[in-house]
């Protein structure tokens, strides 16, 4: 497994996104400890349900979309490390989602912060 994981070392776009997407959810994070006090008791999280009690998380649920992403980073790592040798368009666009995805998550939480206190 090792060996996978030197060979995107060596792409620097690769590893470049992986290192951006790692900072994105550190910043999440510190993000959300920062403002965690000030947040009111229910949030609306999941804002694809409708209007009413579904939407609503309790306040340590502002962590379940970071989490999600930190899983997503650690899966798509290792299937972009898997895939590097023998597609490494494949890996190069496992990096790229990740950060996106990141990057989105970032702008939510910003967002129903902001909204909110």
């Amino acid at each position: 497994m090792k060996k996978y994981f030197k060979k995107l070392i060596e792409d620097k776009l690769v590893s470049r996104l992986y290192i951006i997407t790692f900072l994105l959810l550190g910043l999440t994070f510190v993000i959300i400890l920062i403002n965690y006090t000030k947040l009111p008791p229910l949030l609306p999280i999941f804002n694809q349900f409708p209007w009413g009690k579904e939407r609503l998380a309790a306040t340590p649920g502002v962590f379940i979309p970071p989490l999600i992403v930190l899983f997503y980073f650690f899966l798509n790592l290792v299937l972009s490390a898997l895939s590097y040798e023998k597609y490494p368009i494949l890996g190069r666009i496992f990096a790229v989602t990740t950060t996106l995805i990141s990057l989105l998550t970032l702008l939510f939480v910003i967002r129903t912060i902001t909204l909110i206190t």
